[in-house]
């Protein structure tokens, strides 16, 4: 997969492709970064991109020309149908669906916003896609696209050593994962769950959907509602919500 950010800060974004799953899928040929600069396709000494908003305000606007043309450099090297995407607090909130989407793509340019936003012009012109990792406010894009980055990475095909990582990933069945344990089995008094260690399959399989279903409930309910639960999976999850009483 290719993947071009747009951003003048693109040594920021740089560091994410430098450890962990994204490393290792760019040194494995799977995943390519380019950056493009909008600093770079300006034509004044201080190569300035941003201006003060019409119609007065505080801070100030990226400009159209420098982000237009940094984008369509990047699209000249991706391949055709790469979308481009804005983050930007106004975007759809990403989620698991949409790496999901993207990781099925041939490429995608990832623009990350700056000071008080984009001007609006440029975003209809050439974006395709606004995202937001959610209701809050960063400085910039960067953080947002590091993160849209790392997401997408790890589902590409041969970057994780297991395949079933990504499919037993929370959200990936819609719901929060289940919890996870290591050695040793005691530690400060606290045990590991029994039925981890009785080697039964479809008792821990069943044990860990149980555990997904309720901690989802318990902590993001919205995602069980959005199940519409089978007499199974409701009957998984009244056994956990009895077991926490009993504890």
């Amino acid at each position: 997969m290719h993947i071009a950010v747009v951003s003048i800060f693109p040594d920021m974004v740089g560091h994410v492709a430098e450890y962990g799953v994204v490393g290792r899928a760019k040194d494995r040929g799977l995943l390519s970064l380019h950056y493009e600069n909008p600093r770079d396709y300006t034509d004044d000494g201080h190569r300035t991109v941003d201006d003060r908003p019409y119609g007065g305000g505080p801070g100030m606007v990226l400009k159209y020309e420098p982000v237009a043309k940094a984008i369509r450099v990047a699209k000249d090297a991706l391949p055709a149908d790469s979308p481009v995407v804005c983050l930007t607090p106004q975007g759809g909130v990403f989620d698991q669906a949409a790496a999901q989407r993207f990781a099925k793509m041939p490429g995608m340019i990832l623009l990350a916003g700056r000071y008080e936003g984009i001007d609006e012009r440029l975003i209809d012109a050439e974006v395709d896609e606004e995202l937001s990792l959610g209701d809050f406010v960063m400085s910039g894009g960067e953080i947002a696209a590091m993160a849209v980055i790392d997401a997408v990475a790890r589902l590409l095909p041969g970057v994780l050593g297991d395949e079933e990582s990504a499919a037993q990933d929370s959200f990936m069945q819609g719901l929060l994962d289940h919890p996870h344990y290591t050695r040793p089995e005691c530690v400060d008094g606290h045990r590991v769950p029994a039925v981890l260690l009785s080697g039964n399959h479809a008792r821990i399989a069943r044990w860990r959907y149980k555990q997904a279903l309720g901690r989802s409930f318990l902590r993001r309910p919205e995602l069980v509602e959005r199940l519409k639960l089978s007499q199974e999976q409701q009957k998984l999850l009244d056994e956990f919500l009895k077991e926490q009483v009993r504890v």
